[in-house]
């Protein structure tokens, strides 16, 4: 089980070695790139060795190796180096349709106006069919 995870942990550093100095421009700071190499390594291989048991050394490292590379990719950055740009939500970026008579003011449509001298709650949702629910389940 120690050589085990020496090996895997060697094994991620290496090849997060590899990657900080082929992807300089591509990945974040070398030291997070150099730090999650031998951590996903040493977690593939743990999981490799819960699941197989002991006696597979080189399965263990393959899969060590496999789960360092996986981690590794997820810190890639595209090439081009531009600006991030923050992603808007997509239901509030578009304009919200105009309900069944619509310009007769704020106050017929948020229920201020006219039910609240009956004694009756004003209406926190909006009448009539708005756009789905992000999931398109049952709102």
């Amino acid at each position: 089980m120690v050589w085990e995870a020496l090996g895997s942990a060697a094994l991620g550093f290496a090849l997060a070695l590899v990657a900080a100095r082929r992807f300089p421009a591509r990945l974040p700071d070398r030291r997070l790139v150099l730090a999650t190499g031998p951590v996903a390594a040493l977690v593939g291989g743990l999981i490799s060795h819960t699941v197989l048991g002991p006696g597979h050394l080189v399965v263990t490292w393959c899969v060590a190796l496999g789960f360092s590379t996986a981690l590794l990719s997820l810190l890639l950055r595209d090439d081009t180096p531009r600006r991030r740009q923050w992603r808007q939500d997509a239901l509030r970026t578009a304009p919200a349709p105009a309900p069944a008579g619509a310009g007769a003011g704020f106050a017929q449509h948020s229920g201020f106006g006219q039910d609240a001298g009956r004694g009756q709650a004003p209406s926190l949702r909006r009448q009539g069919r708005g756009r789905p629910s992000a999931s398109y389940g049952p709102r």
